[in-house]
């Protein structure tokens, strides 16, 4: 049963980066027909009311998601030595223990620290199969973000990317797109934030892609994914042809990947489901239906 299993599951787990006359191919690129069904999606990408209004709605649920988990994995005294500028961290549970006004003023001196870590912060951030530059956008409005790249092999999601940076002047500068495949990006390119949102579903080789996306963080730095487990149907929630079934990930496969990666962490995963009268939420489960998944790079390993 368990060879049978695996052997299902090529598609996803193939790091070969060879094809069989042994040239060299670029397993990160999309297909000609993913490629033709993206760009037929270019002229409405911004419309929140067409096509992709499901997507606009989970970007505020992406956004959520990224910057809790960086927000809660700041170290508030982390490099302070002077010990009078720390902040006072209980080791235990402070809330059960102290008086509400003592407890209440430890947890705002905390976040006011740790918010002031947060948005002293310059990331650089790599999205990769950036569409029409949704999360793009969202990013390089962050306080504590320097630097975006949004990068995607259609050319015209690329171009109304481009386009639709031009209405807001705030982020000239600071965010940029290139028509490229991931295989394009020089390893030595190495960001604090890579993102690969509602993107491995449409590659062939999504081990291989997850694997690439990887060696571009840095060391302390995050890789966040969206996905969608292989056991759900979707109910005319997205337009139809949008997904292929049997390229969708099942999250316990991404986990048993990630064993393989000992410079990295999965530090949160989170099942979401869209509800048409409120939006996305979080699930109870990151089994079913589509999830969030975020990464950790170890700090001590290059």
């Amino acid at each position: 049963m368990r060879r049978v299993i695996q052997f299902r599951n090529i598609r996803l787990f193939r790091t070969s980066a060879l094809a069989f006359n042994g040239e060299r191919v670029n397993h990160t690129a999309i297909t000609p027909s993913e490629k033709e069904h993206f760009k037929q999606l270019a002229d409405t990408w911004w419309d929140s009311y067409g096509p992709q209004r499901v997507l606009h709605k989970m970007n505020l649920l992406r956004m959520d998601f990224i910057v809790d988990n960086i927000r809660s994995h700041i170290k508030v005294n982390e490099g302070v030595q002077n010990e009078d500028e720390k902040v006072f961290v209980p080791g235990w549970s402070h809330q059960n223990l102290l008086p509400s006004e003592i407890s209440n003023q430890i947890d705002q001196e905390l976040d006011k620290a740790t918010l002031k870590i947060f948005n002293d912060k310059k990331l650089s951030c790599l999205d990769i199969g950036c569409g029409g530059g949704l999360l793009c956008e969202s990013l390089a409005r962050l306080p504590n973000v320097n630097d975006v790249t949004g990068i995607d092999m259609t050319p015209e999601v690329i171009a109304v990317a481009e386009e639709h940076l031009k209405l807001d002047p705030i982020l000239e500068g600071k965010l940029k797109y290139k028509l490229s495949s991931l295989d394009d990006i020089p390893l030595e390119e190495k960001y604090d934030l890579v993102t690969c949102m509602e993107m491995l579903e449409h590659v062939e080789y999504p081990s291989v892609v997850l694997r690439k996306a990887l060696s571009h963080v840095k060391p302390g730095g995050y890789l966040f994914l969206s996905t969608i487990n292989r056991d759900f149907t979707i109910l005319k929630i997205v337009p139809p042809g949008t997904h292929t079934y049997s390229k969708y990930i099942k999250e316990d496969e991404i986990r048993s990947f990630a064993e393989q990666m000992e410079e990295f962490e999965i530090i949160d995963s989170r099942g979401c489901a869209y509800l048409p009268a409120v939006g996305w939420i979080y699930t109870a489960t990151p089994k079913i239906g589509n999830y969030l998944m975020a990464f950790k790079r170890n700090p001590e390993k290059a």
